[in-house]
């Protein structure tokens, strides 16, 4: 059995702790508890304190790390559009810079496994240098876990 990991990145426009950025970081603990409680949900990244983010330097300002592992892409799909997720998405611009494309990375990996931050920005690096393959993959151009390509519709059949 495959999940399906979830890796996005974004740069701050400021520390997590700044004035500018306190409606994001009040709403982190609750979009993640929404996480964790939503159905196809198997595991997310959590810091030391417990925030479930991970800030790293980077060229241009800190940059936040999200990653998360699901049963498979319509879970994801589910939580990340269908649920108070979305209107927080919607305000994204307010909390961060632009950041270079791709910045969501999607790869399957074996049940029970825990992706390391690394292998994380790695997979994306690789989306970002080669377009969606098996070993990385975007939102839109999605792979299945035997590694073909996945439609977005089923075809229709000829009559």
């Amino acid at each position: 059995m495959q999940h399906l990991a979830q890796v996005n990145v974004a740069r701050l426009r400021a520390p997590v702790d700044d004035p500018s950025m306190r409606e994001f970081a009040a709403g982190i603990d609750s979009i993640h508890c929404l996480a964790a409680a939503s159905p196809g949900f198997v595991w997310q990244l959590r810091t030391d304190d417990g925030h479930g983010i991970c800030v790293q330097p980077g060229e241009g300002g800190p940059v936040f790390v999200n990653l998360t592992v699901w049963r498979d892409y319509e879970a994801l799909h589910a939580f990340t559009y269908r649920t108070a997720h979305a209107a927080f998405l919607k305000r994204r611009s307010r909390w961060f810079a632009a950041t270079p494309q791709p910045s969501t990375a999607l790869w399957w990996l074996p049940a029970g496994t825990v992706p390391a931050v690394d292998d994380a920005l790695r997979r994306l690096r690789h989306l970002r240098t080669y377009g969606p393959t098996a070993r990385a993959f975007s939102l839109r151009r999605r792979f299945r876990p035997d590694g073909t390509p996945a439609t977005r519709r089923p075809p229709t059949r000829a009559r």
